[in-house]
């Protein structure tokens, strides 16, 4: 068992609370570093895939998790990102200068979005973030003569210092992977700093942080702005990943799937986002591999056990016409969080907690040690 005696107030806010941690996030960083190495391509494209989703789930966790600000539109703000990006390149701007004109201009929007949303709160909050996202996707769709309509748009590969970087090469990898770092580090930061303990004050109570004197409006609105910048960041990236953008991509099928990556990961922590981008990421092989060999593995199960040929042949055309259904996807998607509400509404981190924290404590662990209290101030008792 570890005991940590605080004698200075600079020890709450070490980054690094013991040289435990000093050793673990080495290693991590020492086999990320060697990925692209020793690792298949496609999992280093998945990686890919991880580190830009879960740089939009830093910036969702700052929103969400933090200011207590539901979204469900973050898809536009990445969408917003990647056409930056696409139609600046098509101008001949080099890419130091748009990406980080991807970020500022989805952070003005965000910022835009932050004002008309400060008089909403709740399920009201959520239908607004929806209402913009359908905006900017019809915007997207209709403005043709800069964003080529439902077309798309080509993505060229990044031409820094005079040569190009594949998108499949580990440069870019190393740069998605810089950019998720640089994020989770500055939100770390900014977590420490007086407008990330306004958040989490906004988050818990807004009557107890306006009797702070903080300004809650102000604060809402600064949220909204650096999650913003951060998905369009995020947005710069995942453009020239996929190499072509059009409207139909950025859906509210991907902001759910945002949602899912701080949800499952852990809404109060930003390993969470981490950890939930890693699953999002490894659903759809499985998705795939219920839809392919389920089928085929189920037949062969009910041959074993004496069925005729027919019916085998039967339950496989069966099992393959619903993996193949229209909205499987998001039927799955829609359980998975439903049971994460219910069974582990901390997420797979807040599990790793416990487990850790079991090991830690036993045997004078506590089931009851995760159970929140819900403080209430006294106005808002009859909410």
């Amino acid at each position: 068992m570890r005991f940590l005696f605080k004698t200075d107030y600079e020890d709450d806010i070490r980054l690094f609370p013991h040289s435990g941690y000093v050793v673990t996030y080495a290693v991590l960083f020492a086999f990320l570093l060697a990925a692209p190495f020793v690792l298949s391509s496609y999992l280093v494209s998945q990686l890919v895939f991880v580190c830009i989703y879960a740089t939009v789930g830093v910036g969702l966790m700052i929103l969400t998790g933090f200011t207590g600000q539901a979204s469900l539109g973050h898809a536009a703000f990445l969408a917003i990102g990647a056409y930056t990006t696409a139609y600046l390149q098509q101008l001949g701007v080099p890419f130091y200068v748009y990406f980080i004109a991807a970020g500022l201009l989805t952070g003005v929007i965000g910022a835009m979005v932050g004002f008309p949303a400060l008089r909403l709160q709740g399920i009201y909050l959520v239908i607004a973030t929806i209402s913009f996202a359908f905006i900017i996707e019809e915007v997207l769709a209709r403005w043709e003569h800069v964003t080529n309509g439902n077309e798309g748009m080509r993505v060229r590969p990044i031409q820094l210092f005079g040569s190009s970087i594949p998108r499949d090469g580990p440069i870019f990898y190393y740069m998605c992977l810089g950019l998720l770092i640089l994020v989770i580090l500055g939100t770390l930061n900014l977590m420490r700093s007086p407008t990330g303990r306004a958040f989490v004050a906004i988050r818990d109570s807004e009557t107890a942080a306006k009797s702070m004197g903080i300004n809650i409006s102000l604060y809402k609105v600064k949220s909204f702005a650096i999650s913003a910048a951060i998905t369009g960041l995020a947005g710069c990236l995942f453009a020239h990943k996929l190499t072509f953008i059009s409207p139909e991509m950025f859906t509210l099928q991907l902001s759910i799937e945002f949602i899912m990556v701080i949800i499952i990961g852990g809404i109060l922590s930003l390993h969470g986002a981490v950890l939930g981008a890693i699953f999002i990421v490894m659903v759809d092989p499985f998705l795939t591999f219920l839809k392919d060999d389920i089928p085929g593995v189920l037949a062969g199960i009910v041959a074993t056990f004496g069925a005729g040929a027919e019916q085998a042949a039967s339950v496989q055309k069966n099992v393959a016409a619903v993996a193949s259904a229209n909205g499987l996807k998001g039927a799955i998607y829609g359980l998975i969080i439903i049971l994460f509400i219910l069974f582990e509404p901390y997420g797979l981190y807040g599990r790793w907690l416990k487990i850790k924290l079991f090991f830690q404590l036993f045997p004078l662990y506590k089931r009851a040690t995760f159970k929140r209290q819900k403080i209430y101030v006294k106005s808002e008792r009859n909410r």
